[in-house]
């Protein structure tokens, strides 16, 4: 996709406050801190649109961006380690669970996971609990540069083995390098023109 504007939306914690559903929507999800402020950021061709932190769990809420005018990229907040306090992380589960449940403009789920990290039964138990509501799921590994090309190969087929597909299936991706930002849209672009198509 060749992105021409991009701008933030809004931010929301229930459906009353999700924007108009005027477009495709794609959401992103992953650990706090796995990189997916940057991922949003490289696939835009922003430095700052989504705001990025060092600090795990930043994002608190449901953040929605328009791209050209015809699709929304949706960042969810990251689960996992994040320092914040217990009663907002309990909020986070249904507030996510809500909204990848009920959005009908939800068109694909892009699930982030550090290269450098095994997934855990949280990562597991997303992929099925998506499969169960028939929600496609793009699989991106991030921060691929932090490893050498043949370490990277073999824990590509590490994740993939743990997760029991083909490692063919996980996207290898870099906000340094840029690595996998076409592949990336290409995912994209494949599951929302399938979509409109039916």
């Amino acid at each position: 996709m060749i992105v021409k504007t991009a701008e933030f939306v809004t931010s929301a914690v229930k459906p009353s406050q999700y924007p108009e559903a005027n477009w495709p929507e794609v959401a992103f999800a992953g650990r706090s801190n796995v990189g997916k402020s940057s991922l949003i950021n490289t696939l835009v061709n922003r430095k700052r649109l989504v705001k990025t932190s060092s600090t795990p769990g930043r994002t608190q809420l449901i953040n929605f961006f328009s791209v050209n005018n015809a699709l929304s990229l949706v960042d969810l907040p990251g689960y996992g380690y994040a320092r914040v306090p217990a009663s907002v992380k309990r909020k986070w589960g249904p507030m996510i669970e809500t909204y990848l449940k009920g959005r009908d403009t939800l068109k694909a789920v892009v699930l982030i996971m550090d290269i450098r990290r095994t997934p855990g039964i949280e990562e597991k138990n997303f992929i099925d609990w998506l499969a169960l509501y028939h929600r496609a799921c793009i699989l991106v590994l991030t921060k691929a540069d932090k490893l050498s090309t043949s370490a990277r190969k073999k824990q590509r087929q590490a994740i993939a083995t743990a997760l029991n597909m083909d490692p063919s299936t996980l996207i290898l991706f870099s906000a340094k390098s840029r690595l996998g930002k076409p592949d990336v849209w290409s995912a994209i672009d494949r599951i929302v023109l399938d979509e409109c198509r039916e």
